[in-house]
Parts: C-alpha cells; sequence; structure tokens
C-alpha cells in the first residue's frame, strides 16, 4: 500500500473558503448561520438528493446532464422539486456571483424532502417544501495526487441490486459507500474499490472507475453504479477520439494486470491509479493513457458555453 494518503476529492486549502455565503432556501448566508432544521428529512433520514457540479471559466460544466438527473431523482424518490429549472440554474449561478468565483469553484446542490413535524420515516409527516442547499467553494483539485497516484482496497461492500437501493441514486443515503472507504482506508488505501453482486468490478465509493489494457478503455456495465455524468463524458471523449472503449463485465484478474487504472468524477476528473490491493499498477506511476484521457476531458469540460 502507498504511505500517502490521498482522495479524488483532495484539494488545495484555500482561506476564502471561510467567509463564503451559502445558499440555504432562497436566502444567501454566512458559513456559520447556514443551518437547517434537525427535523429536516436529509439530516434525521437521509431522505434527500444532490449533485456535484464543477465550474471551469464561468461556466457550470455540464450543467444540463446535472439537472436532469437531479429532477429524475426527485420523481424516482416523490420528492415534490416544484423550482422550475431556469429559478435553480439561477440560483446556482447567483451563489458562483455572490462568492465572486469563475474557476477553480465546486458546487454541491443539495434537495432533502423538507422539514417534518415528527422524527419518523413516513414522507407525509413533511411540513415544508423540499429544503434547498448550494455550497459553492473555491476549490482547486490536488495537483500531488494527479502526479503521484492514488492507491485503492477491493472491500466486501458490494454495490447492490436496484431493487434494495439502486446505485443510480445520487442520494443522501451513502452509509454502504462510507463503510466501504472506512475498511479501505483501514487497510492502508487511499479509497475503496467495490464489487457488484456477481464479484465482477464495479466502481469506487465515491468515484466511477476505469482500467486500460493494451491500449483499450475499460470500465462496468453500469448496471450496478452511479451513472456518473464524468463517466459518461470520459466515454464520449474516447469515441470522438478513436480510442478503444468498452463498458463490460470483467474481474480483478483484468485489473491487477491492467497497464493502468484510473477514476472519474465531477472535482477531479480522471485521477491516475497506481496500486490495488498491494499490486503495482503497470509501472507505477501515472501512465500515457489517463494522462491523455485527462487533457481530452478538460478540454470538454472547458470549452462549454
Amino acid at each position: 500500500m502507498s504511505s500517502h494518503s490521498f482522495s479524488a476529492h483532495a484539494s488545495e486549502e484555500d482561506i476564502r473558503n471561510d467567509s463564503i455565503l451559502i445558499y440555504v432556501n432562497g436566502k444567501l448566508v454566512p458559513k456559520e448561520e447556514a443551518m437547517v432544521s434537525v427535523y429536516d428529512s436529509g439530516f434525521m433520514l437521509g431522505d434527500g438528493i444532490w449533485e456535484g457540479l464543477r465550474v471551469y471559466n464561468g461556466q457550470i460544466a455540464f450543467l444540463e446532464d446535472h439537472l436532469d438527473r437531479l429532477y429524475e431523482s426527485a420523481k424516482v424518490l416523490d420528492i415534490p422539486l416544484d423550482m422550475p429549472r431556469a429559478d435553480l440554474v439561477k440560483a446556482l449561478y447567483g451563489t458562483l456571483e455572490a462568492n465572486n468565483m469563475v474557476d477553480d469553484a465546486h458546487l454541491r446542490l443539495m434537495v432533502s424532502r423538507g422539514k417534518k413535524r415528527k422524527p419518523f420515516q413516513d414522507p407525509k409527516l413533511t411540513i415544508t417544501k423540499p429544503t434547498i442547499v448550494i455550497i459553492a467553494e473555491h476549490s482547486k483539485p490536488s495537483q500531488e495526487v494527479v502526479d503521484k497516484g492514488m492507491s485503492l482496497f477491493t472491500v466486501h461492500v458490494v454495490r447492490g441490486q436496484p431493487n434494495s437501493q439502486d446505485p443510480k441514486l445520487n442520494s443522501h443515503s451513502k452509509l454502504n459507500c462510507i463503510t466501504a472507504l472506512i475498511q479501505a482506508q483501514k487497510a492502508g488505501a487511499d479509497e475503496a474499490l467495490m464489487l457488484d453482486p456477481h464479484g465482477f468490478v464495479s466502481t469506487c465509493n465515491s468515484t466511477n472507475f476505469f482500467i486500460i489494457r493494451k491500449g483499450a478503455v475499460w470500465t462496468s456495465s453500469g448496471k450496478y453504479c452511479m451513472n456518473g455524468i464524468t463517466r459518461q463524458k470520459v466515454i464520449d471523449v474516447c469515441h470522438a477520439n478513436n480510442i478503444p472503449v468498452y463498458e463490460k463485465d470483467f474481474s480483478l484478474f483484468e485489473v491487477y494486470g491492467a497497464d493502468e487504472a484510473f477514476t472519474t468524477g465531477t472535482f477531479g476528473g480522471p485521477v491516475p491509479v497506481i496500486n490495488i490491493d498491494g499490486r503495482v499498477i503497470g509501472d507505477g506511476v501515472p501512465g500515457e493513457g489517463v494522462m491523455k484521457i485527462r487533457q481530452l476531458y478538460k478540454q470538454l469540460a472547458s470549452n462549454l458555453k
């Protein structure tokens, strides 16, 4: 295992985040005053959904894709998110403007079912509209993580069947992922690699997972993982640049013998992985394939208007 402690979400420290304004139900309030009720569904039950958003050159990358997923998730969970999409976009950009953020910024958009009158599960106990919170931070991904690469550990916690808790839902309920991460960190790794119920490689605890074998890019079938927007954009840039890419079932056998490996997520984009379960991947350093894909992805994300 690696001696360093990294994460796909590792960022540079920025003291400007001490004085940010946070959007809470239509109001921009100082960080110290940004609060929700202890009766809020998100706090009490993990009953909510969220999106992580990244800003490049003053634009929120792939915003329509993220909003599509948010509103669809709200429908799946029967959360009455009746805020028009245009108003939500205005709130997101208004939060960025209030904090003078145009680049190297990350937003977390959270929607819970709302405040309840009793501390129980029943959605009928909800007495307010959905709670909407937007946290925008100055957040530059750590270059050291990209330069050195991460280590992963395969955990016993699996990504389950969609009739248990559908892994495509970006819900506030992340205990299975947190449990997976704890096990990986206890084993000395940076993040967790999770299998699907059939023993095939699925995803990481907070990011999607890819390998490169003989110039071809592989990722899981997508049946048991968050269908990440960065994941899809990486698949798209591979297609657009004649890089073979496959969504398929594969096991740890193919992972340990891969030439390269990397994760994908909104915050860090493609991030190299150089060690999995104590096995050195490829040459043990970030490879040319993932670095090329990082460049292609950043070009796509940065050129959006």
